[in-house]
């Protein structure tokens, strides 16, 4: 007998279930995002009227933004160039180029970000802020002692969020005025 009791109240117990809601992840950033900068350029153009050289390095570095809100957030940011060996014009060579190695720098900045976001998986965003740049010493440059400048940087780009919203990807372009 009480089997058949306990058989009728879980039959009546699954007849009244409904379906279960949780929250529901939609795509897009968070309040805290990490960012790993695996790889990119930093690439030095001489001015119009100067006998300096242009050179690139190879980029890496990380970040981490913090969102008030879906639209607006701020961000810290750090990022080294590693000097690679390349054939530079020097103003100090009468023959012109020489190969040696690119100075190493480190570059930082916080900066304010704004998404135009939209509850989706893709969020173009613009960017600018303040910060520094310090180029460390390079004897066969010239570059007796480590030198800090102050730089400002703007630009933009597009994260795009996994379905999950745990991870994504950006890619973007800053232009940086030392």
């Amino acid at each position: 007998m009480t089997r058949w009791i306990a058989v009728i109240l879980a039959t009546i117990g699954l007849m009244d279930t409904g379906q279960a809601y949780a929250q529901e992840v939609s795509p897009g950033p968070g309040v805290v995002e990490v960012t790993i900068i695996p790889g990119g350029g930093t690439f030095f153009m001489k001015g119009a009227n100067t006998q300096e050289a242009s050179f690139g390095n190879y980029d890496l570095g990380a970040g981490v933004t913090v969102n008030f809100n879906r639209y607006v957030g701020v961000e810290g940011e750090a990022s080294g160039a590693l000097g690679v060996r390349q054939d530079l014009r020097l103003s100090g060579l009468s023959g012109g180029t020489t190969n040696v190695k690119s100075p190493n720098l480190l570059n930082y900045s916080g900066n304010l970000v704004v998404s135009a976001s939209n509850h989706s998986s893709i969020v173009p965003y613009a960017t600018g802020g303040v910060g520094g740049l310090t180029l460390f010493n390079q004897s066969t440059l010239g570059i007796a002692q480590n030198k800090t400048f102050l730089t400002g940087n703007v630009g933009g780009g597009v994260k795009w969020f996994s379905r999950t919203g745990r991870w994504g990807l950006r890619g973007h372009y800053r232009f940086l005025a030392v």
